[in-house]
């Protein structure tokens, strides 16, 4: 583990490559699982005021889970997620012309529609924030959907906190990703 301030970060996110290929994966990440994505209070409520610019880009069963249960639900760990389809995709995707899923919210904010961008758990996927004692733990979930970004990052040399720069400094800070690169150019 590296320490950052108050984060605890795992090795892993340093030396594992790894680059989303979505034409591969298709976006399964947001379709499979066994609960939505992990929500701040902050981001719940955001997302809750810019639902009406979203709302006609949602699919009519999300629409309907959205007017019956609401955008999020408590999992069984006892986090705010987003709601999630018949178990299966978040509330918030859509396929494209490719088949990709995608994120409704994600797309509006890219678009300018909304200043609210998706849920950080999310954006900086597959790592995994947890809290312990204090500290921010930043795990990497390995999951088999993922494989292909495995080989897609070993094909180009992208190590998976380079692919996350984006989330990341949005989360900790350009400060903070700084130091992360120096610890990973200490580690190789």
């Amino acid at each position: 583990m590296i320490q950052i301030g108050d984060t605890l970060i795992s090795e892993d996110i340093l030396k594992t490559c790894f680059a989303c290929d979505l034409s591969k994966c298709k976006g399964m990440c947001c379709v499979e699982g066994d609960a939505g994505a992990p929500l701040a209070q902050e981001e719940y409520e955001a997302i809750q005021e810019a639902l009406p610019e979203i709302w006609d880009d949602l699919s009519q069963e999300a629409r309907e889970l959205i007017e019956k249960q609401g955008i999020a639900y408590i999992d069984d760990d006892g986090e705010l997620v987003t709601s999630i389809i018949e178990g299966r995709e978040c509330v918030f995707t859509y396929f494209d012309a490719e088949g990709i899923c995608r994120c409704a919210i994600d797309h509006a904010f890219r678009e300018g529609r909304i200043s609210v961008q998706k849920p950080v758990s999310c954006h900086l996927y597959p790592i995994r924030l947890h809290q312990y004692n204090g500290f921010t733990a930043l795990n990497y979930d390995r999951w088999s959907v993922c494989s292909p970004a495995l080989k897609s990052g070993k094909k180009t040399g992208i190590k998976l906190y380079q692919f996350l720069k984006e989330p990341l400094i949005r989360k900790f800070g350009e400060e903070w990703y700084e130091e992360l690169c120096l610890a990973a150019e200490q580690l190789a």
